[in-house]
């Protein structure tokens, strides 16, 4: 499991997304998303402003990543 930290609160969902390198783009992020290819600590998550906080789990195409 890989571990990404941020330095705020929170951070959205499409802006983690391309801080993890895993969407090139915020329009790859948001096709990820909506898609009902990423996974929020276990659920599938559709909405591109939900609010990772530290200890969340995400989860896409196989590669899992720990906001911290």
């Amino acid at each position: 499991m890989m571990e990404v930290t941020i330095d705020s609160e929170y951070i959205k969902l499409d802006q983690f997304l391309k801080l993890a390198d895993l969407a090139s783009t915020g329009g790859h992020a948001k096709f990820l998303i909506l898609e009902g290819l990423v996974k929020v600590n276990g659920e599938v998550e559709t909405r591109r402003g939900k609010k990772l906080r530290p200890q969340d789990i995400v989860e896409v195409e196989g590669n899992i990543i720990k906001v911290v």
